[in-house]
């Protein structure tokens, strides 16, 4: 069972903006005042929209940051190097991230030039990924050098069956579990991921949709010591925790 999620309302200028999402998204809206909320709440701090967990003591709200992947380049488009650049192709253009949870890796293929769409299916998810994107739309530092992603909610499997446009590239990162190596807030967000999605147990079903309308090609992300979501990739490259299997267009089991 998915857990209870709240909206926690500060008082301020963003009181208001709780109200709207409370509203928009169906979830109770609870005052800071309230002593004995559920345990994960939906907040607006110091401007940005941030899941919270209030069981662990002095932990730091967890958000949506797609500026920190676009930083790591001193100028855009970043250059298309290393195993998820190889494996998205020098050809591909268009993606659908169909498992966007928080948007790090989205983040890395916006910089690096191509058309990105996320899909999530998570209302809350998608509220995060939304704020997300506004919050990149509106920062000078990033206007003009590529374009803005564009977020989708909905089921990926159905999505991409009913897609008239198909992309290039359908890009899966399917949940796993953390690597002890990852760091501390990297766990947590899987974590919170985890709680807030449930686990992907569509995956196959979503596999073979996005087999069904990628025109070029499917990349999965994996754990390095995992076996592949199918038998036999076209292509992999991997990296220091994790490798990218890539399916191409036409691939049959």
């Amino acid at each position: 069972m998915q857990p209870k999620v709240a909206i926690r309302r500060e008082h301020g200028d963003k009181a208001q903006d709780a109200v709207a999402l409370s509203r928009r998204l169906g979830l109770p809206l609870i005052d800071a005042s309230h002593a004995d909320g559920p345990a994960l709440t939906l907040e607006f701090h110091r401007g940005r929209l941030t899941l919270c967990d209030h069981r662990e003591h002095r932990a730091r709200p967890v958000f949506v940051d797609i500026e920190v992947a676009i930083r790591r380049y001193p100028s855009l488009p970043a250059p298309k190097r290393g195993p998820l650049a190889q494996a998205i192709g020098r050809r591909t253009r268009s993606i659908i991230d169909a498992t966007a949870g928080w948007g790090q890796d989205l983040g890395l293929l916006v910089a690096m030039g191509y058309r990105v769409t996320a899909v999530e299916r998570s209302p809350v998810m998608a509220m995060l990924l939304e704020d997300g994107f506004s919050r990149l739309a509106v920062n000078s530092e990033f206007c003009g050098p590529f374009e803005p992603p564009r977020l989708v909610v909905a089921d990926a499997v159905h999505y991409l069956s009913d897609l008239h446009a198909p992309p290039d590239c359908v890009y899966l990162d399917p949940m796993f579990p953390p690597k002890r190596k990852q760091s501390a807030l990297t766990r947590r967000r899987l974590r919170l991921l985890r709680e807030v999605v449930g686990d992907d147990e569509d995956r196959l079903r979503l596999f073979a949709s996005a087999l069904r309308t990628a025109t070029k090609r499917v990349v999965v992300k994996r754990p390095d010591e995992a076996p592949p979501i199918a038998d036999h990739p076209d292509e992999t490259y991997a990296g220091k925790l994790v490798r990218y299997d890539v399916y191409m267009h036409g691939y049959r089991e």
